[in-house]
């Protein structure tokens, strides 16, 4: 069964890769992957969309808006080699999500334990701003993660953008409360109804966020805490 999951995976992964669904973005994507940051000049960037990776059998799924310019779409890995994704994946590796606290390439050994990590847009959007037409491009690659991740218990989304694109998917497969009923703010925990997962809110960790104090490492650590309880609430009871 792993195994077959992986393979979809795979799949959905090259498709991912090959995609040019949102124009503007490939074309910047590109464009950054040639002139370089001076600090990576010697680096090949990878320069086009990105798919999302981790734990097949993944019971925390982590969304968040799109690769960095100077990051996923240097790396190849979303979140790898940039400011959110240090913060990120140090997170994940004290609650127990990560194998190690780091992640400068795609294959330095870095290993998600029961979580998945992915992003609303694939492509590094110029000035982290996606288009809500773009944004709408992306969502279904994402609607296919999901499919392909059954034993998600608990989605985290990072930022609003990535809780507005959730949302769009979720509205699809079940009935939710208004809007109004569900702002997004960080720490918001809501219980949608089946058989969608738990649905967890945080800020977004980019760099002016953990820079100005917006989300803090004690934030973050309680929202990880938070998920890790409603993913053991989840669980069958033994009999």
């Amino acid at each position: 069964m792993i195994s077959r999951s992986r393979a979809a995976f795979k799949r959905l992964q090259r498709q991912i890769e090959r995609s040019n669904a949102c124009p503007r973005l490939v074309r910047y994507c590109l464009a950054v992957a040639r002139t370089r940051r001076p600090l990576y000049r010697s680096q090949t960037y990878w320069g086009k969309a990105v798919p999302g990776f981790g734990d097949p059998e993944a019971e925390l799924l982590v969304i968040g808006l799109a690769p960095a310019a100077h990051g996923g779409n240097r790396t190849g890995r979303m979140f790898t080699g940039d400011r959110s994704g240090d913060f990120l994946f140090r997170a994940l590796y004290k609650a127990g999500f990560a194998n190690q606290p780091s992640s400068s390439h795609r294959r330095d050994g870095l290993q998600l334990i029961n979580c998945y990590v992915t992003a609303a847009v694939r492509w590094a959007p110029p000035g982290n701003k996606p288009t809500p037409r773009e944004i709408r491009r992306c969502l279904p690659f994402l609607r296919r993660e999901l499919a392909l991740l059954p034993r998600v218990k608990v989605v985290l989304v990072l930022g609003k953008i990535a809780f507005d694109a959730y949302l769009q998917i979720a509205r699809r497969l079940a009935v939710l409360p208004p809007r109004s009923r569900m702002p997004f703010a960080h720490g918001a925990d809501y219980r949608l109804p089946d058989p969608l997962p738990r649905l967890v809110c945080s800020y977004h960790p980019s760099q002016h966020n953990t820079q100005t104090g917006k989300l803090t490492p004690a934030m973050f650590r309680q929202v990880l805490q938070r998920a890790r309880w409603r993913i053991a609430e989840a669980q069958p009871v033994a009999r």
